[in-house]
């Protein structure tokens, strides 16, 4: 089935099936966090984006071959309540943005700064360092050598704006950082957000301006 990203609490996983790697998506929680596990098509190693919540599905998702990796995006709450369970079921080692790290209750094995990278199996993931949203936020980028990227972006960008900010210096900061890091790949680039529906580059794109104008 064609994969479209859209999930909902207690439903089925959607799964987007790329050459070397495979992304099952879910949705978890009451503030419907998506959770993604990435499995390397290769070795069958997998990684697990924000255990935010219901370690229940999780685990069943994760399966029997579990995970030797889970990534925190950022420090908010509801992105780590399944994050211990998770850990002590797998023995996961845990990566989180390396200023955010203080903010998340589970020990972070592995803090992360930009441009750094966290492999699953033959694949790649560079971190980006996006700040405004929280302190140590971070996107993960896969370059796919077979199409286009993907960035998973925590709560640093959704469809239709940039994720919520308190202050107007933390906006300017997260957008420039969107515009650097994010905005500066393909419009094809596909977009796999903390909460809600997938999008794209090339959707978002037209809106920058309207973004700054409104402040939000």
């Amino acid at each position: 089935m064609t994969y479209s990203g859209a999930v909902k609490v207690g439903g089925p996983a959607d799964v987007h099936e790329l050459r070397d790697l495979m992304i099952s998506k879910v949705a978890v929680g009451p503030m419907n966090n998506n959770a993604y596990v990435l499995r390397c098509r290769a070795t069958d190693e997998q990684l697990l984006i924000d255990a935010a919540n219901d370690a229940g599905t999780l685990l069943t998702l994760i399966g029997a071959d579990g995970i030797t990796s889970v990534v925190t995006t950022h420090q908010h709450g509801d992105h780590w309540q399944a994050l211990a369970e998770v850990v002590a079921a797998t023995g996961a080692r845990t990566y989180a943005g390396r200023d955010d790290v203080d903010g998340i209750p589970v020990p972070t094995d592995v803090p992360v700064g930009d441009g750094d990278t966290i492999r699953v199996g033959h694949v790649e993931l560079t971190a980006r360092h996006l700040v405004g949203h929280t302190p140590g936020s971070i996107a993960l980028v896969y370059d796919d050598p077979h199409g286009h990227p993907h960035v998973f972006t925590g709560d640093c960008l959704f469809p239709g704006g940039p994720g919520r900010t308190t202050r107007p210096e933390d906006f300017q900061s997260l957008m420039s950082g969107l515009e650097a890091k994010v905005f500066s790949l393909p419009d094809e680039t596909w977009i796999y957000p903390g909460h809600g529906n997938d999008t794209t580059l090339g959707s978002e794109r037209p809106h920058l301006a309207e973004w700054h104008a409104r402040g939000w």
